[in-house]
């Protein structure tokens, strides 16, 4: 399974209403970590169907950006049954995301 791509439309039953810890990565094309972070995400969500990995997209989404605070990208979160339990602002190595988990 890959990354999902997340916005306004479907953000309430694919995070929210997530039956599972749900792995958020909020990003933009033009940032340089952002990058380096996104195929440690899609290689997560290629290894582990026990959690979601998604992704949203600063510049399309801002609303979502702003409904969380996100000031700086990458910021990665870790959401369960709506709430937030963990998160972390900058590049992390896969070890670090999984350890957020």
């Amino acid at each position: 399974m890959s990354a999902i791509t997340i916005h306004k439309g479907n953000f309430q039953d694919e995070v929210i209403h997530s039956d599972k810890p749900v792995l958020l990565d909020f990003w933009a094309p033009w940032c340089g970590p952002c990058r380096m972070v996104a195929p440690i995400m899609e290689e997560i969500a290629g290894e582990r169907p026990d959690i979601k990995v998604c992704k949203i997209n600063v510049d399309e989404q801002p609303e979502l950006a702003g409904q969380f605070a996100v000031m700086s990208i990458p910021t990665l979160m870790v959401m369960k049954d709506g709430k937030i339990i963990n998160q972390a602002v900058g590049a992390r190595s896969k070890s670090q995301i999984l350890a957020m988990l």
